[in-house]
């Protein structure tokens, strides 16, 4: 860590203690580059752990200088308070923001996997985030806050190990995708597999090469449709011309809308690596975390219980409310503590990134509530 990159770096899986992942094929060596914010108390007891969502990265919270993708719900006096919590958040497995991923060098080759790297899961992150705890000498979190693909890690951990977590904060996320969204992610794939630059992903290899640009800016872009809902777009946008008074009426970029997902297409290229992005958006599709039939015996079993807060949108059509309501359901019949609200917001699914007071406000309660007793007693 240092003053210009606040990331640190730790060896989780090695030859002798590999990561076995869900498909049965091993990762002898994984990096994981990673954040956190505030102090750990003597007990260990006010950790809060943050997983990103599709293209997050480990800084959840940041400065005017360097903002972090989640500062309205991280950082002092915001609802995961710094101040009071140690609040820890790391790159993904698969990702390409430090932690090893399919630009990395295969040990077993000296060259970078492409795609020789192993499909994961959402419960392969989960496994890689239980080392990183271990690591970090603690038993128990006090709660583990995620929002969309983040929350849907939030909840698979909470399933597997429910004595590593005292609180689940589950935002805008799914216990599986639907047909549609599995359908979104299909094409965005498809526009990045099918440039030529992708070049059977070993574009990395051609000096020349730019990479598929075009294909991730166009997945990009589309995902950048489902995440807003059609009042946030008439608002923001409506049929305004860019940069005219009168429609010019040729192709390209003519309307305000388009502008809007040229500019989110061009900037994204910069900071993510398309193999990072058809790999994490894989693991999304396979996502099914109730499918177990023995999963609420093992969550009856365990010796102490995860409280979770569930969360929804009300103008989010990508993870609909229908979808929360679910995962609260299955939680209710397996007898575990579960509360369920829905957000009044007309951002759509980046509902959960901003600043939305009584989403932020609700969090904090529950937090709080979270907190009581426990960090007195540390």
């Amino acid at each position: 860590m240092t003053q210009s990159d606040p990331r640190q770096w730790v060896v989780l899986a090695t030859p002798d203690d590999p990561l076995v992942l869900d498909s049965g094929a091993q990762l002898s060596h994984v990096e994981v580059a990673y954040e956190t914010w505030g102090t750990l108390n003597n007990a260990a007891s006010n950790a809060i752990f943050i997983p990103h969502a599709l293209t997050g990265d480990s800084h959840a919270s940041g400065t005017d200088e360097s903002p972090g993708w989640w500062d309205t719900m991280v950082g002092p006096g915001k609802p995961v308070d710094t101040d009071r919590f140690f609040v820890i958040c790391p790159n993904l497995l698969a990702g390409c923001r430090g932690t090893t991923g399919p630009l990395s060098v295969d040990p077993a080759t000296g060259k970078p996997y492409g795609l020789d790297f192993p499909l994961v899961s959402i419960g392969d992150f989960v496994q890689l985030h239980r080392r990183l705890i271990k690591h970090l000498k603690i038993d128990r979190l006090l709660a583990c806050v995620g929002g969309s693909l983040g929350g849907m890690q939030a909840l698979q951990w909470a399933v597997d190990a429910p004595e590593e977590m005292a609180h689940a904060v589950v935002v805008a996320a799914s216990s599986r995708l639907s047909a549609q969204n599995i359908a979104f992610s299909a094409v965005a794939r498809s526009a990045i597999m099918r440039d030529p630059g992708f070049n059977s992903g070993r574009y990395f290899e051609d000096e020349n090469s730019d990479g598929p640009r075009t294909g991730l800016a166009v997945a990009r872009m589309m995902a950048h449709i489902t995440y807003l809902s059609e009042e946030a777009m008439q608002d923001k946008f409506g049929r305004r011309i860019q940069d005219a008074e009168t429609p010019r009426r040729r192709f390209g970029v003519d309307f305000a809308v388009e502008s809007y997902l040229e500019h989110q297409g061009s900037t994204f290229l910069d900071r993510f690596d398309p193999l990072s992005y058809i790999y994490l958006s894989r693991a999304l599709d396979y996502y099914d975390v109730f499918a177990d039939p023995n999963w609420p015996d093992l969550l009856q079993a365990a010796d102490t219980k995860t409280e979770f807060l569930v969360m929804s949108f009300d103008s989010d059509w990508r993870f609909s409310t229908d979808h929360s309501r679910r995962i609260t359901r299955k939680l209710e019949q397996a007898r575990q503590p579960v509360s369920f609200r829905e957000i009044r917001a007309s951002y759509g699914h980046d509902s959960f990134l901003l600043d939305v007071p009584d989403y932020l406000d609700t969090v904090r309660a529950f937090l709080n509530h979270a907190a009581e007793g426990v960090l007195d007693e540390a």
